[in-house]
């Protein structure tokens, strides 16, 4: 999914300060995305970035498209990170330059991993449900994985299961004793929570990580903090449970991983290091060099926007300049 860049400043909710003074709440901003889709944009903000190796949070939807082509984003390039599709409703088509062309429907998990470079192209099909409604989020690749490989793997089964009034799907990382089969290369948590009761719902979560939760669907609290959908909350590190309450079939995603720690540069589908390293990368793209053909897809590709005047710098997760 192509990304623009636009950073409003995060509002502390009344209430959290006290209790865990790393929350806050971060509501979404409105950002086009192709000719037909408008998302919620929740990461990256100014002064919060990131969420363990979460990097970029995108909700679209529920959007009517009964008469309308849904999703229409033309080939384009990543490098440096993951990208993780959910759907709640709806379907996507996914193509890429590896010669994967994969169709994602609700309670599927799409994950691209970009290495060093790879195009893709996400569109509705023709005949596609009257209803989109989903999130596409990026991950962060460390060194050495972000200079690897490419890769893209589709997970039609993932682990599911009910706590009291608490349905669980674990899309990445470990919770409760599951496991995801979804492949990762820091410490990391996604998982969808569907509330189906008035009674608070508890989960248990890792100190060591940082955690934030989006809701998707319906209202939900933590901390006597409520928040509607396209609000992400971030909960910062240190806890080890999670109490939420919400009305009856709110859908939620947990996010959560270890603090990534290495300096990043992100600007348009780049991830990386460096001015320079994201510059060479925006050249081999506009030179047909280095990120392939998407397969089955004839439309051009985008084309990179051109580098700002001034140089670009590398961030910490918190939104602090380095080099």
């Amino acid at each position: 999914m192509e990304r623009t860049e636009r950073m409003p400043a995060q509002t502390r909710p009344p209430g959290v300060a006290g209790a865990d003074p790393g929350s806050v709440l971060l509501p979404g901003h409105d950002v086009p995305l192709g000719r037909y889709t408008t998302v919620r944009r929740l990461l990256p903000q100014r002064q919060r970035r990131m969420v363990g190796a979460w990097c970029f949070v995108d909700h679209f939807g529920p959007d009517d498209v009964a008469e309308r082509p849904g999703m229409e984003v033309p080939p384009h390039p990543h490098t440096g990170l993951q990208t993780v599709t959910w759907l709640l409703d709806g379907e996507i088509l996914h193509r890429d330059s590896l010669g994967n062309v994969q169709p994602i429907r609700p309670g599927q998990l799409n994950v691209m991993t970009s290495g060093h470079g790879i195009a893709h192209s996400e569109r509705s099909p023709e005949r596609h449900p009257p209803l989109m409604h989903g999130v596409q989020l990026w991950v962060a690749l460390p060194d050495p994985a972000r200079a690897g490989a490419a890769d893209f793997a589709h997970h039609a089964d993932l682990p599911r299961w009910r706590d009291g009034e608490l349905d669980v799907t674990l899309l990445v990382g470990e919770l409760a004793g599951e496991r995801s089969p979804a492949v990762t290369y820091t410490p990391l948590l996604g998982a969808q929570l569907e509330l189906h009761g008035s009674a608070p719902a508890t989960l248990p979560l890792r100190p060591d990580f940082e955690y934030g939760l989006l809701a998707m669907s319906g209202t939900a609290e933590v901390d006597g903090v409520p928040f509607a959908p396209g609000a992400l909350l971030y909960l910062g590190a240190g806890r080890e449970r999670l109490t939420l309450t919400g009305e009856p079939g709110s859908r939620l995603l947990l996010l959560g991983g270890a603090p990534f720690e290495e300096p990043l540069v992100m600007w348009w589908n780049f991830v990386g290091r460096s001015h320079e390293e994201v510059a060479a990368a925006r050249e081999d793209w506009m030179a047909g060099r280095r990120f392939g053909v998407v397969a089955d897809d004839s439309a051009p590709p985008l084309p990179a926007p051109e580098l700002p005047t001034t140089r670009l710098k590398a961030r910490d997760r918190s939104g602090g300049l380095h080099g």
